[in-house]
């Protein structure tokens, strides 16, 4: 992996990443304590893209289907970030495994790490999680040794900070130091990490209630937080909310945080639903609103939110091509 800064060519992010004004020197307005010297962008020469995601292996599985050159082309093909859970085994394998991989060609791997325990409580989709919390600090830990040296960006817990409407005040700090405690363990295991807390969307809680909630989830510690993760608001609409987080942060606490958002699905925003909505689109980077330090395909477009929808039957993370095909051409 070539370790000196390098410019980084605008083509070779064009359906993952565009700074919008506020890029990744942003770090440089949070505590001491979080501001990264690392810079795993300049580490590398690009984001990598998984060569086994879920589209990948079907449209390699299909090649007699009339959808699996939309699907290779469209979505395998592109930049996405890896989602890590109970389904990924050995953990320090996995994550080891993948990021290898990644920093053997030269390219920043994104990874979510998505095993809290009471996963997703409210909503219940995608319930699950490891079982205690001793139980998810020794598996983040390894999450975190897994990466070491090596230069990556990793989401932590997406939904963990929006669904508090079904939890009781000692769920909830025991929630809060699940994550602080997970945010120490990449500050002292993976030292060339960007960490980003979930913040949900712009039509959860208000920008006020969110950044108590990024405060005492430990939101210092973070490089930033993430926005629009599986939904599929406009990237306008998550700029004016990611923005209103930050000076929130910045009126309430001292410090801003940049952010990113999940463009994957967002190409048609969104119609009010959040579970397998029909008619929605594949998302691209857009310079519209401004504010966001990076637009990531977080959610793998394709792959089910659970069984609901146009998504009935299926269960959350099943990669459904039908579902897929359509989301390219937004029909």
């Amino acid at each position: 992996m070539r370790r000196l800064l390098r410019t980084l060519a605008a083509s070779a992010f064009a359906c993952l990443l565009l700074p919008l004004g506020a890029g990744p020197g942003n770090a440089t307005t949070a505590t001491p304590a979080a501001a990264a010297l690392a810079d795993p962008i300049g580490m590398t020469s690009g984001f990598y893209t998984d060569p086994h995601s879920n589209p990948a292996v079907w449209a390699a599985a299909n090649p007699g289907d009339g959808r699996a050159a939309a699907i290779r082309d469209n979505i395998a093909s592109r930049p996405m970030a890896r989602w890590f859970g109970a389904w990924s085994g050995d953990i320090g394998a996995s994550v080891g495994s993948y990021v290898g991989a990644a920093d053997a060609a030269d390219k920043l791997p994104v990874l979510i790490a998505y095993n809290i325990p009471g996963r997703d409580a409210c909503g219940g989709h995608s319930g699950g999680g490891a079982g205690t919390p001793a139980a998810y600090r020794t598996w983040i830990s390894a999450f975190a040794s897994a990466i070491g040296s090596r230069p990556a960006l990793v989401v932590i817990e997406p939904d963990s900070l929006g669904d508090f409407s079904c939890l009781d005040q000692a769920r909830i700090d025991e929630r809060n130091a699940m994550l602080r405690g997970a945010l120490a363990e990449f500050r002292n295991r993976a030292p060339n990490t960007w960490t980003y807390l979930d913040a949900g969307n712009p039509a959860w809680i208000s920008a006020a209630t969110m950044a108590q909630h990024l405060e005492g989830a430990g939101a210092r510690e973070a490089h930033g937080f993430s926005l629009n993760i599986s939904n599929y608001f406009t990237t306008g609409e998550n700029t004016s909310y990611g923005n209103a987080i930050s000076s929130a942060l910045s009126a309430s606490y001292g410090y801003t945080k940049p952010y990113v958002i999940d463009t994957s699905r967002n190409g048609n925003g969104s119609n009010g639903q959040w579970c397998n909505p029909g008619g929605r689109k594949t998302g691209t980077p857009s310079q519209t609103g401004g504010g966001a330090e990076m637009l990531l395909w977080l959610k793998t477009p394709g792959e089910s939110d659970g069984n609901c929808g146009v998504g009935g039957g299926s269960a959350a993370g099943q990669f459904l091509p039908e579902v897929a095909y359509k989301m390219i051409f937004g029909y």
